[in-house]
């Protein structure tokens, strides 16, 4: 069992596969100069198997997210996410993506044992998606989106940002799009992500502002905590259901008291918390032969010291140094 001093017990992993991406998100990280992470530092498939087996068969770990950076741009990926449905028990798996490979990928994916997908769009404007990913791939999305319905990968999850001046009359779009094409839409207020340093409180999407936009044209119903559970999204029913969307607050409505996540990095670091400023060595233990029971002993010193929240509530907040293509959100 993962537990921390706070009665918190980990269940759920959020793993790292890469550092790099094929779009440059304005609120993730620069054009370009972003220095990667050298093929030694990463994990190997082997090592990310051994580590989510240790995971799962000894720390109590149910569900398994894959992440980047870019997860589809990681050569193994399909074998690693059928390697893991082979373990007993078998962690319920998804995997977050820019959706741009997806039209290629999905059916090989839903084959190896993949169960959902929760893909990123922030806009249905081309035009806005090129100025806000410095990249003209919104097509390639919606084909990718569209693929992962088909394969069977659901619920379909949609997570969009709300930016400032370039976005953020675009809500009520979204939903009304999403429940057309029965995706599960969830917007996240912008968090500090980018590598630049760039992100300011001050003037930002709240969930307050995306729930009055909302409100123009639906009648949201909240769904309640009991449902929502250790969920990072609040979620309403959409004028009456069936249909519903969340909000995932971590700014203003910080859920660090429910948090139940671990995160390994692509380079095998343990982090308790997505703005964590300490991470734990696993990879230098797995390379030096540490057998799985010291692996698991490591692991779980490492989430007793896992801090009450994340510091996001607080006017102060520095940002973490680390790149957070390389932690995985």
């Amino acid at each position: 069992m993962l537990i921390d001093t706070y009665g918190r017990v980990a269940t759920d992993l959020r793993v790292s596969l890469t550092d790099r991406c094929n779009l440059r998100c304005a609120y993730c990280m620069p054009e370009e100069g972003l220095q990667w992470l050298s093929k030694p530092d990463l994990l190997t498939d082997d090592e990310i198997v051994r580590l989510i087996d240790v995971a799962v068969t000894s720390l109590g770990i149910e569900e398994v997210r894959f992440t980047g950076g870019e997860p589809l741009l990681r050569p193994g990926l399909v074998g690693i996410v059928e390697r893991v449905a082979a373990l007993a028990p078998r962690p319920r798996m998804s995997l977050t993506t820019n959706g741009i490979g997806l039209r290629r990928t999905a059916e090989a994916l839903k084959t190896a044992g993949l169960d959902r997908v929760n893909v990123s769009l922030d806009t249905l404007r081309p035009d806005v998606f090129k100025a806000l990913t410095r990249r003209d791939r919104h097509h390639d999305v919606l084909a990718g989106l569209a693929a992962a319905a088909e394969a069977g990968l659901l619920p379909v999850k949609v997570n969009a940002v709300l930016i400032p001046g370039l976005n953020d009359d675009e809500a009520p779009d979204l939903l009304a799009w999403a429940m057309e094409h029965a995706y599960e839409l969830r917007f996240i207020e912008q968090m500090p992500l980018d590598a630049q340093h760039g992100w300011k409180r001050e003037g930002m999407v709240t969930a307050g502002d995306i729930l009055d936009s909302l409100r123009t044209r639906f009648e949201l119903t909240a769904e309640g905590s009991e449902e929502r559970g250790s969920a990072p999204a609040e979620r309403w029913i959409v004028d009456g259901g069936p249909h519903r969307v969340g909000v995932i607050a971590s700014v203003t409505r910080p859920f660090c008291a429910a948090c139940d996540r671990t995160r390994l990095t692509a380079d095998g670091q343990i982090r308790t918390c997505l703005f964590a400023t300490e991470e734990t060595d696993l990879r230098a233990a797995l390379r030096g032969g540490a057998p799985d029971e010291e692996i698991a002993r490591i692991w779980r010193l490492a989430m007793w010291g896992k801090k009450a929240g994340s510091g996001l509530d607080d006017p102060s907040f520095l940002q973490p140094d680390r790149p957070m293509s390389a932690i995985g959100g």
